[in-house]
């Protein structure tokens, strides 16, 4: 019933678009010139409303598809755009690794030229156990290069540990921030023109401080002073930086100071080391 419906009314259109286009030429095909009657006024604009009438929905049609085209266009630049930008980000953070990198190397550059006179082999980091991030790292240099256990460990900004163990080819680096009591080491403090000892005994993981105690001497001690090693023992050689005095405090019997160090080493981005070997090189 309802399809039937549907097909008269499509006949009526049909009929009606058929006499509308009709009185329209026929509007055409009149003198120009001439005045029309009432009669032809009113048929031609009958006939031009229902032309109207007729061809709405074909422009209705046009225009949804013209505004369709439209958005699928729009739809197809943004969607290139978008993949564009990721291409992009991709890339820019190649290049802020690839920066990152450079620096790095510069750095150790800097730090070869500056160790001219001891024996120093430069390695990469290739392991980190993220359990242990403050204990231990892992370099791809092993005693086929002449890595022996005790080795002093460093960066451009100092120190950052020393061999614990070693094969062919790889090593494992036991790290200052590990707090163990067989991780203490002897520095000294630059006050003006004299030096003031101490020992490293630990570190401070919440405050990202080295902890040295055992300090005696009644001088004042300046925030920033460089703490560096003092080669009293066989590890370190003298001078490596370990850091700046960042605060210093007294006992509760005011008879020695604690000093905390801030280093300038992110342990959390240690991509190059070097392993300082003893004696010269050759």
């Amino acid at each position: 019933m309802r399809k039937r419906k549907q097909e008269k009314r499509y006949i009526i259109i049909i009929i009606l678009f058929v006499i509308s286009i009709f009185l329209v030429a026929l509007s055409f095909t009149m003198d120009k010139d001439r005045n029309l009657t009432i009669v032809e006024q009113s048929i031609k604009d009958s006939g031009l409303f229902f032309n109207r009438i007729a061809l709405s929905p074909i422009h209705f049609v046009q225009d949804k598809l013209a505004s369709f085209k439209d958005s699928r266009k729009l739809y197809e630049e943004n969607k290139k755009l978008k993949a564009k930008e990721k291409a992009y980000e991709a890339l820019e953070s190649k290049y802020d690794e690839s920066l990152k990198e450079i620096d790095e190397f510069k750095k150790m550059l800097q730090l070869n030229h500056n160790l001219a006179e001891q024996s120093y082999l430069n390695a990469t980091v290739i392991n980190r156990n993220i359990d242990y991030w403050y204990h231990s790292l892992t370099v791809d240099k092993g005693s086929k290069n002449g890595v022996k256990k005790g080795m002093a460990v460093v960066t451009s900004q100092g120190l950052i540990g020393k061999v614990d163990k070693v094969t062919t080819f790889n090593s494992t680096v036991k790290l200052i921030t590990a707090n163990d009591t067989n991780n203490k080491i002897s520095v000294k403090i630059k006050v003006k023109k004299k030096y003031i000892y101490g020992l490293m005994s630990g570190y401070d993981s919440e405050e990202g401080l080295f902890i040295v105690d055992g300090i005696s001497d009644n001088s004042d001690i300046e925030k920033g002073s460089s703490v560096t090693t003092t080669g009293l023992a066989e590890t370190f050689p003298s001078g490596i930086l370990l850091g700046k005095v960042e605060s210093v405090s007294r006992d509760n019997f005011d008879l020695a100071k604690t000093v905390k160090v801030k280093s300038e080493i992110d342990f959390n981005g240690i991509s190059y080391v070097t392993i300082l070997k003893r004696g010269r090189s050759k």
